[in-house]
């Protein structure tokens, strides 16, 4: 099967296709978009869409998504966000402790969890990412942030029929 991702999401009855968008994304209107697209000519129209559906979207919804992150280094639920962070693992106590503390200074600045694609990222490279990105302007890193969760949206949804 040439398309399997818009296969997939094409065969499930709506109730199942939301369960498994909103674990690529936490921006219900998003979901809600995503279901009415159906059904994807193949996965390019699929990414296409789910790209463009994201930007179309507002702060709030964005904020949405956001909080259905953990925090980076903070014990994750599933297996996803468990590979997706695996960067943190076996990371120097001082690199842990700094992601923290940097992190509830970003979360003080800008109302909002650091997100950040994290696959194949170390927690060196999460921390320096942290530590620039606390420079921006509020509207900047919201711009950012939602770039990464865009690009997080897009693993995820390759993952929804990954083995």
């Amino acid at each position: 099967m040439s398309d399997p991702v818009s296969a997939y999401l094409n065969s499930l009855p709506a109730i199942k296709a939301r369960a498994e968008l909103s674990r690529c994304c936490g921006a219900r209107l998003w979901v809600d978009a995503m279901i009415e697209a159906r059904p994807f000519a193949g996965d390019t129209e699929l990414f296409g869409v789910a790209e463009r559906v994201w930007w179309g979207l507002g702060r709030a919804d964005w904020l949405e998504a956001f909080a259905a992150h953990p925090r980076i280094g903070d014990s994750v639920s599933t297996d996803w966000t468990r590979r997706e962070q695996a960067g943190v693992d076996g990371a120097p106590a001082a690199t842990l402790s700094a992601l923290a503390r940097h992190t509830a200074v970003y979360e003080q600045r800008f109302g909002h969890v650091f997100l950040i694609c994290a696959m194949g990222r170390t927690a060196d490279e999460m921390l320096d990412a942290l530590r620039h990105r606390l420079t921006n302007d509020p509207t900047t890193e919201l711009r950012i942030a939602a770039a990464e969760q865009a690009k997080i949206t897009r693993l995820r949804l390759d993952k929804l029929v990954a083995p």
